[in-house]
């Protein structure tokens, strides 16, 4: 059982400047799984297997990946904000503004 994702992005969380993991952050396209509806953000466990458009996380759980994607980053301090539905890019402007005060 897989869950298709799109608009999807490698997220490297770093900790110092040193990579601590990998997750997965995108849109469902549709959920073999039943866990994601269409248009539901996706925030992964850690990647453990990365092999021809397909992801494998820790926990056990598999992401088919749609159309071009792109390699992103954030601080283990914004995981929170990952988690909470806020793409590397907004959590990148949130930290440019001061908005995301725990820096």
């Amino acid at each position: 059982m897989k869950t298709n994702v799109e608009d999807w992005q490698i997220v490297s969380v770093l900790d110092n400047g040193a990579i601590v993991g990998e997750v997965l952050w995108g849109i469902c396209v549709d959920d073999s799984t039943r866990r994601f509806i269409k248009g539901d953000y996706i925030r992964t466990s850690r990647i453990v297997k990365s092999h021809n458009q397909l992801i494998e996380t820790v926990s056990g759980n598999i992401y088919r990946l749609l159309g071009e994607g792109v390699k992103s980053h954030i601080s283990i301090t914004d995981i929170g904000l990952l988690r909470q539905g806020f793409s590397p890019q907004e959590i990148k402007y949130l930290n440019s503004t001061g908005i995301n005060k725990q820096h």
